[in-house]
This record gives C-alpha cells, structure tokens and sequence, in this order.
C-alpha cells in the first residue's frame, strides 16, 4: 500500500516540517491493499472516550469521536478503565508538559487548497499509545522500547467528496524516539501500524471495509509524530497519488499546529 517516505533532516533531534518534508516523499504503490485495520469506537460522552471502546470489526484499519459517538459494532474488552475526562491533554507520570489540546491540534475545518474543506468528525484523546486495538504490534514494541511516550489523540475528517482522513499524534517523551519512529514507519510503506477510525453514526459516510485503499503519511515536530491516513469515498483500490496529494493539506496544517506548540514558529 502506498505510503509516503520521509526521515530526519540534519537535525538528529527534530524532524522539521516544511513543505517539501510533507509532500515531497517518495510514493509507492502496491498491486493490491496491504493489510490493515477497521477499528470503530464508542465514546463515554462527546469528548470523554474510554479506550476500552475500541472495538476490532476486522483485522484491518479505522476509528474516532468527539462531537458524535459512534455506535460500537463488537463487544468490547473485558475490564477496562476509562481514559482521563474532558478535552484537556492528558499529563503522564514523570512528563514536565502534557500534549497538545486535541482541539488546539484538530481544527473543525481545514482548507484543502482546491476551493474545497475539510470538516471534523470527531477526536478524542486515548488511555495509551500502546492500546492493541489502535496501534499495531510492531508500533507497540518501537515505543515500548522508548523512553516513553505522553498519550496519543486521534481524529476523522471527511471533504466536500465524503473521502476520509484519519489523523494521530503520538507525542514522545523523547524527541529522539520520535524521529525513530517516524523513520521506521516511513520506511515500511506496506505495513499499517496505525488504525484507521470508523465514521460516526450520523456522518453520513460508510464504514469501508478492508479491503480499501489507503495511503498513509508521516511526520515528525518535537516529540510529536504525527500520523495521516487517507481513503477514497468509495474505497478504491488505485489513483494512490491523488489520494496523497488530498491528504496533503490536512496532514500539513496539524503538523503546523503540533509544531507550533511543540518548538515554536
């Protein structure tokens, strides 16, 4: 599946975005879908989300929530706690500065450059960055080896032609893990460590199923990476190069704003 490469610049400790960073990778295309996840979710109120929520329809890619619950459609694990209340960064033990806002790193609109609009779904803030049912197993052991990472949020976008975007930011403990991170990603375009997010009932989108095409993107700011998944409307499996070039925008402006509060503009 496609994916766009990108890596540390000469910087060891940031990734730094700018506009070639985000667009200017190299794409790659598979002959078909690579595997994935689907994940839709449940949340306790309209920003409250308990990570227990996340439920597996199928071993491929989605979830997300904020300003509508999406309805589950599995059972979801047994005995687990709920994640921190309200839209407010979560602070981890032992982390001097929590993660950015969620509302502060999602806008409810973003302008996707051609005339057109990106609009929130929904987003929420997770328990963990290492939830089996959001992050895949390689991801996991990457940041588990680290020295540890803050919390992750997660949101869904459409467009005016109902295409679907996830977003996730994982922010590190560590700047370096985050530049480990984004590089290994980058590098294993047909993996998909990151779940995408099932739209919420109400939106007026279809939960696609797996065998979808998805393009995913990277980027690094500070401690931050930053996660894009992207997924025509009706789920087909070509035109890869278009769906980045869509994805583009979004990915950019998020990564502007995790970077204007992680180090500054």
């Amino acid at each position: 599946m496609p994916r766009d490469h990108a890596g540390p610049d000469d910087d060891k400790w940031n990734v730094v975005l700018d506009e070639d960073f985000v667009r200017g990778a190299t794409l790659r295309e598979a002959p078909a879908p690579a595997r994935k996840r689907v994940w839709p979710w449940y949340a306790a109120s309209a920003v409250v989300v308990a990570a227990a929520a996340f439920l597996v329809a199928r071993y491929t890619g989605s979830s997300s929530d904020e300003a509508a619950a999406p309805k589950p459609t599995a059972s979801a694990p047994a005995s687990t706690a709920p994640a921190p209340a309200s839209g407010a960064p979560a602070k981890s033990a032992g982390s001097a500065r929590p993660m950015i806002p969620p509302a502060e790193a999602f806008p409810a609109h973003v302008s996707a450059g051609t005339g057109g609009t990106f609009t929130k779904l929904g987003a929420a803030v997770l328990k963990s960055c290492t939830e089996p049912d959001s992050v895949g197993p390689s991801l996991a052991a990457d940041i588990t080896a680290g020295k540890g990472c803050v919390g992750e949020e997660i949101a869904l976008y459409k467009d005016t032609h109902n295409n679907q975007f996830n977003l996730a930011v994982f922010t590190m403990k560590d700047p370096r893990d985050t530049v480990k991170l984004v590089t290994r990603l980058s590098m294993a375009f047909d993996d998909y460590e990151v779940a995408a997010q099932a739209p919420p009932p109400g939106s007026g989108l279809p939960t696609l199923p797996a065998d979808s095409g998805m393009v995913q993107s990277f980027t690094g700011q500070g401690r931050a990476m930053v996660v894009g998944l992207a997924q025509w409307s009706d789920g087909r499996t070509r035109d890869y190069q278009q769906l980045v070039d869509r994805l583009s925008p979004l990915l950019k402006q998020v990564s502007k704003n995790v970077a204007h509060y992680e180090i500054g503009n």
